[in-house]
Order: C-alpha cells, then sequence, then structure tokens
C-alpha cells in the first residue's frame, strides 16, 4: 500500500491492491480518501475485505447507472449469446422502454416494488402483453449479468411478475382460434386468386408457404442447393435478415431455433411446379442482357432480376394485394400459412409429433390450440355425417 498527501494536514489518499476481477482476472488496485493517513487506509482495507467476502466494487457500482448497465450488458451479449441480429435489435428495443423509466437511476436504488411498478405502467399505456414479457425477460438477463460481474448481490427483477391484462369483449371475440389459420375454403379461394391474379414468382411462393409450413424468411433464404427432387425433399437450414429492408444488404442466418433445422418432404406436384420453375429461371438468366459482373450468383430460389432475393416485406404486400381479390375478411400474413399448414395436417390425420417435426414449431402452445381445435371440429363433422348418413336407421328406434 502507498500513500499521497493530498493537502497537507488536511487530506490523505491511500492505495492498495485487490484481489482479480472475477471476469477479466486483471490487477484491481482500490484506493480511498481519509482526513488523516490512517483513515485512509482503514477505508481501502474495508474495501478488500467486502471485496474478498462479496467481490462487488462499490467504487465502480456507485457510478453505475442502469443506462450504462444494459449498454454493457448488450455489448456483451451480442459477442456471447449466438442470437440474430434481429434478436438483438429486439433486445435494444426492450433496453430503451426500460430506459424511459430508469435509465439515470444507480442500479443499487433500483427495488423490485419500482421495477413492479414499470411492468404495471407498460400494461397500463397500452402495450401488448407479449412486448412487456420481452422486456421483463431483457431486464431479467440485465441483472443477471450485473450479479455474474459483482455489481450486485440481488436482482430486483426477481419476485416481479408481468400483469395480466384483462381482455376487453371486442379483444375476446377478435382473439378465435379460427382467426389465426385459413379454412379449407379459404386457402382454397386464395390460391385461385393466385393463380389468376398473381405477379411473377406469386403461384410458386404462395404455393410452397401453404404446403410446407416454412417460415416466410425460411422461404426467402431458399437455394437451389437445399432442394432434392428425386426424393421430394427440402433443407431448411437458414432464414434471411435485413435491418433496412434493403435486398442487397442481407444476412443468412441460422433460423429461429436448433429445432427450426429440418428436412423436410413435399408434395410431388408442388416440387414439379418448382422444377418447372427453375428451369425457366435458367432460361431467364440466358435470355437476360446483366453482365455477370453485376449479378448476384447465390443460387437464390426466389430470386429477382439479378439475382439477389427478395425479401418478407415482398410477399406482405403481394399477399395483402392478392387478398384484396377474395372475399377474406381474416388479418392474414404470410405467417398464417404455418398455422394453416398445421391446420390442413390435422385434418389430413397427422399425429402432433410428426406435425411439430414439419413445420419445425417450438411454440407448443400455438401447435396445440390448433390441433385441437381441428381435432373438435372432425369429430363434431363426423358426428353430422353419421347423423346424415345413418339418420333414418337412428330415427327408427327412437320413433
Amino acid at each position: 500500500m502507498y500513500f499521497e498527501e493530498l493537502v497537507k494536514g488536511k487530506k490523505w489518499l491511500a492505495v492498495g491492491d485487490g484481489p482479480k476481477h472475477p471476469v477479466t482476472g486483471k490487477r484491481r488496485q482500490i484506493s480511498r480518501r481519509g482526513r488523516t493517513k490512517k483513515e485512509a487506509e482503514q477505508k481501502v482495507l474495508d474495501a478488500i475485505t467486502a471485496l474478498k467476502e462479496d467481490g462487488i466494487d462499490e467504487s465502480v457500482v456507485k457510478k453505475m447507472t442502469f443506462e450504462k448497465l444494459a449498454a454493457e450488458w448488450i455489448h456483451d451479449y451480442a459477442l456471447t449469446s449466438g442470437n440474430k441480429k434481429n434478436t438483438i435489435r429486439i433486445r435494444k428495443q426492450e433496453i430503451n422502454i426500460l430506459n424511459k423509466f430508469i435509465a439515470k437511476k444507480n442500479i443499487t436504488e433500483i427495488t423490485t416494488r419500482e421495477y413492479q411498478k414499470i411492468l404495471n405502467d407498460l400494461i397500463e399505456q397500452g402495450y401488448a402483453r407479449n412486448t412487456v414479457k420481452g422486456v421483463h425477460v431483457t431486464a431479467g438477463l440485465i441483472f443477471k449479468y450485473a450479479i455474474r460481474v459483482n455489481l450486485l448481490k440481488d436482482s430486483p427483477v426477481s419476485g416481479a411478475t408481468v400483469p395480466k391484462k384483462r381482455l376487453t369483449v371486442e379483444e375476446i371475440e377478435n382473439n378465435k382460434i379460427e382467426e389465426k389459420y385459413l379454412e379449407k375454403e379459404e386457402i382454397e379461394e386464395f390460391l385461385l386468386a393466385v393463380k389468376k391474379f398473381g405477379l411473377d414468382m406469386d403461384l410458386e411462393r404462395f404455393y410452397l408457404l401453404a404446403f410446407s409450413g416454412m417460415r416466410s424468411g425460411e422461404l426467402c433464404a431458399l437455394k437451389w442447393s437445399d432442394f432434392n427432387f428425386e426424393t421430394n425433399e427440402i433443407r431448411i437450414t437458414k432464414t434471411i435478415y435485413s435491418e433496412k429492408g434493403n435486398m442487397k444488404e442481407y444476412e443468412l442466418t441460422p433460423p429461429k431455433t436448433v429445432g427450426s433445422i429440418r428436412t423436410i418432404q413435399i408434395d410431388k406436384q408442388i416440387m414439379e411446379m418448382l422444377k418447372n420453375f427453375q428451369i425457366e429461371q435458367k432460361k431467364r438468366r440466358l435470355r437476360s442482357r446483366i453482365p455477370p459482373e453485376e449479378y448476384h450468383n447465390e443460387n437464390f430460389v426466389f430470386a429477382r432480376s439479378k439475382g439477389y432475393p427478395t425479401l418478407q416485406n415482398t410477399l406482405i404486400e403481394r399477399m395483402e394485394r392478392i387478398l384484396k381479390k377474395t372475399s377474406i375478411k381474416k388479418h392474414a400474413t404470410p405467417h398464417i400459412f404455418r398455422h394453416t399448414h398445421i391446420s390442413m395436417l390435422t385434418e389430413a390425420g397427422i399425429d402432433l409429433p410428426t406435425i411439430m417435426d414439419k413445420v419445425g414449431h417450438d411454440d407448443m402452445k400455438t401447435t396445440m390450440k390448433i390441433y385441437t381445435h381441428v381435432t373438435k371440429k372432425m369429430k363434431k363433422d363426423a358426428s353430422q355425417k353419421v347423423q346424415e348418413t345413418f339418420g333414418d336407421i337412428l330415427n327408427i328406434g327412437i320413433s
């Protein structure tokens, strides 16, 4: 330990070696001031003792606001979590929501009671419950990191819960499971409209979405090397991401979850359609006057004229255009085809585990709701068919 007299006879600075930083392993020097040399020394010794016991460096914590902690965490999270850029972007948005309440507050002053009030206020302000759940998860990860790097002993997030929002009558009526997928008659009407009014690549894309259950990002990321026309299979190993929605600034990333990496069987008619589409695509390329150096030759299935992939926003725009040509009133985006495919497989008598494998769906909740609803409907329809077929015999017994 060494000492420095800051103001002669009035103030002393003592500096001593503390334990190494638990994360970085770097040497740490602890400095404290006192009115006397002995007082400064004792403060250093007390700080070193506290560090050895719980590892918390009070001098660092004293300057650590939530805003600074969140920025430190998101940097670490982006490097170590292995999550996609889109997930990182969402986490940053959730941090921005938290910063509206506690950005400049010291992390030691944030209590569970105060944090719970933040969650309550978000619900009262009209934030979707799923959004508030995401904020809650992010806050938990941030404070868990603070404990890991010895900035805090406990997390104020522990014990807090996302309040349940009471649904209005309108929300209940608009939240029917039937709204999440297209019925057989609706999918038939939509695909007929695609065939009649669709633009370039609409037919192939929407048929493949309807009969595969893949996500729109997975569809846009498909390359011809993912196809096996001999076995009628498609290998799904990636999804596409573009922060600015620019086809030239895209990134191919692993799918949403490990379970989303899969090989799926596709109906022969769909594969035949795509095989013809591939032949036509090659012919177009030969007829094209685009110089080779200007062509983005990455073998994308649904490529634009210069070879760049189409993005999800194009699918949304094309779907909105087609829906206007139909009588379908449901709020439908390309994601509805995942749920539609689940209902189609259920009606075809496919068991639930096989359906889960087909769509790469780790969200058991939504899948189960659709599966259960369609199964019940099938049982009801079966009873009705028995009534229609054997009604005369049934009436004999009760007449």
